[in-house]
């Protein structure tokens, strides 16, 4: 499988590390019922997903990579930050 960074071209996927499913997370002081739904409610879906990946063995970007999880088919990819996702430094 090949991810196309945006700032270093097609790589293969070795280079890059997978953090989860790009989905919103619930603010800090929301209650254990929604954290809990968040972290462990979550469905599993086969087929076109939006996930977090971050090219650690690259430029180290965190991108936004829409890929159908039964096929492996890249859809699209983009910086997470161009994507309104709020990376927090340090974060892993």
């Amino acid at each position: 499988m090949r991810i196309t960074c945006p700032l270093c071209g097609a790589r293969d996927r070795r280079e890059f590390t997978y953090k989860g499913a790009a989905l919103p997370v619930p603010a800090l002081e929301d209650g254990v019922a929604e954290w809990d739904a968040h972290v462990h409610l979550r469905d599993n879906p086969a087929g076109p997903l939006e996930e977090l990946w971050q090219h650690d063995m690259g430029c180290g970007a965190w991108l936004k990579v829409s890929r159908n999880t039964a096929t492996h088919e890249m859809l699209g990819v983009a910086l997470a930050q161009d994507a309104g996702l709020a990376i927090e430094e340090g974060q892993s």
